[in-house]
C-alpha cells in the first residue's frame, strides 16, 4: 500500500490550536486533537491538519490514520506510523472492535419524543440512561444527516454525565423559528454534561441523536439548522469530546485505554 500524496494549498488559513500527543510507539501515535483541527487533509485544509502536522514533526511521511475523528469534534485520534501495520490498526476499526466513550454539553431539558426511531429507558422510570435507536442516512453533497422509518442501523446509549460547574453557558437558540441561519444569536441557558456510548459509527450520529431528543449538542452548527460562521470564528467549538477509546492491541494483544484532556465548556 502506497502513501497517498495531497495536492498543496496555497494561502491556508491558520489553526491556532495544536494537538498533545498522549502516546507513542514505534507503531503508533495516539493524540488528542482540539477542535476544529482537521484529522485529513480536505477542501481548503491541508497543512492545517493533524495528518501533515504529525508528519512534519515526526519527518514521517508514511503516517495515516487509523480512523477519523470530525473537524469540529475534539478527542482521541489514532495514527498508525508502521505502514507494515495499517491494515491491523484500521481493520479494528472497521471492525467496531473498540470501545468509544464521547462527552458533550447540552440542554439541562425534559427530552422530547424523536419522530424516527425508539427510545427505551434503561433504569426505569428514571428517563436515563436511556437507549436510542433509529435510521440515520447521510447524502453525498448534503451536509446534514437525518433520520427516517426503515432498519435501525445507529444505536446510542445516553447517560447523564458530570454537572457543570460554571453558569450561565451560552447556548444556540437557532432551534427558534425566529432565528436566521445566517445571524444565529444566542441566550444565556442551563446546560449540562452527558455521556454517549455510541454502538454503531453512522456519519454525525451523536449529533443526530442528541437533537432528535430535543437536546442539540452546545456549538452545533448544522442541526437542528445550518448556520453560517467564518472559517475563522473560533467563538464557540462543538462541545463533543471522543473522551476515551480502548481496545486490544492487534500487533501484541495488549489492552490499551486513551483518555483525552480536552475540557468542555472552556471557550
Amino acid at each position: 500500500m502506497t502513501t497517498q500524496h495531497h495536492r498543496w494549498v496555497t494561502d491556508e488559513p491558520r489553526i491556532p490550536f495544536d494537538f498533545d500527543v498522549l502516546y507513542e510507539d514505534a507503531g503508533i501515535i495516539v493524540i488528542d486533537k482540539p477542535h476544529f483541527l482537521a484529522v485529513t487533509p480536505r477542501g481548503m485544509w491541508y497543512r492545517e491538519t493533524a495528518l501533515i502536522r504529525l508528519r512534519e514533526r515526526y519527518g514521517e511521511p508514511d503516517i495515516v490514520p487509523a480512523h477519523r475523528l470530525d473537524r469540529l469534534t475534539a478527542g482521541v485520534v489514532v495514527f498508525v506510523r508502521d505502514p507494515a501495520l495499517r491494515g491491523a490498526y484500521q481493520m479494528l476499526f472497521q471492525e467496531r472492535r473498540t470501545t468509544k466513550i464521547y462527552e458533550c454539553l447540552a440542554p439541562a431539558a425534559p427530552i422530547r419524543q424523536p419522530r424516527y426511531g425508539t427510545i427505551e429507558p434503561l433504569e426505569p422510570p428514571r428517563v436515563f440512561p436511556l437507549r436510542r435507536r433509529s435510521r440515520i442516512v447521510k447524502q453525498r453533497g448534503i451536509l446534514q444527516a437525518y433520520e427516517e422509518p426503515g432498519a435501525v442501523n445507529a444505536e446510542t446509549v445516553i447517560e447523564l454525565g458530570k454537572p457543570v460547574s460554571h453558569e450561565p453557558t451560552r447556548i444556540s437558540s437557532c432551534a427558534s423559528s425566529q432565528t436566521s441561519a445566517h445571524t444565529p444569536s444566542t441566550h444565556a441557558a442551563s446546560v449540562r454534561a452527558y455521556t454517549l456510548h455510541p454502538r454503531t459509527g453512522k456519519t454525525h450520529q451523536l449529533r443526530v441523536h442528541m437533537n432528535s431528543l430535543g437536546l442539540p449538542i452546545v456549538g452545533d452548527d448544522f442541526y437542528p439548522r445550518i448556520e453560517t460562521r467564518a472559517y475563522d470564528d473560533f467563538s464557540q467549538p462543538l462541545e463533543l469530546v471522543a473522551r476515551q477509546l480502548s481496545f486490544v492491541d492487534p500487533v501484541n494483544g495488549e489492552p490499551r485505554a486513551f483518555v483525552s484532556r480536552v475540557p468542555l465548556g472552556a471557550a
